[in-house]
């Protein structure tokens, strides 16, 4: 049985930082890609940045240069580190796994096969 759980979230004014982080239950992994993505109220869940399980990592174009994501095999966490955060980063973010590397399947919700609870970021103007 896989578990995402995700931590970190709070609320911050605009221009701080936040750190999530993703503990993730069971063996392997360091072979699956992991991801982040966010839903805020009345929108679609979007993709925000993912870090494949060869090495590569991938941002959405509205975080990049804000954000970075870090995995630690040894503790089966995966971390987004958010910086200079805006109003429009609201949203709860969750991560969760994909056995998929390519770029075009990282973006995408329904090729993730576990998810987190999500954690609420909310930044203030």
């Amino acid at each position: 049985q896989v578990q995402l759980v995700e931590s970190g979230g709070g609320l911050v004014q605009a221009g701080g930082s936040l750190r999530l982080s993703c503990a993730c239950s069971g063996r392997t992994f360091s072979s699956y890609t992991m991801g982040w993505f966010r839903q805020a109220p009345g929108k679609e869940r979007e993709f925000v940045v993912a870090t494949s399980w060869i090495g590569r990592t991938y941002y959405s174009d509205s975080v990049k240069g804000r954000f970075t994501i870090s995995r630690d095999s040894a503790k089966n966490t995966v971390y987004l580190q958010m910086n200079s955060l805006k109003p429009e980063d609201t949203a709860v973010y969750y991560c969760a796994r994909t056995r998929y590397s390519d770029y075009a399947a990282l973006q995408r919700v329904t090729d993730y096969d576990y998810w987190g609870q999500g954690t609420q970021v909310t930044v203030s103007s």
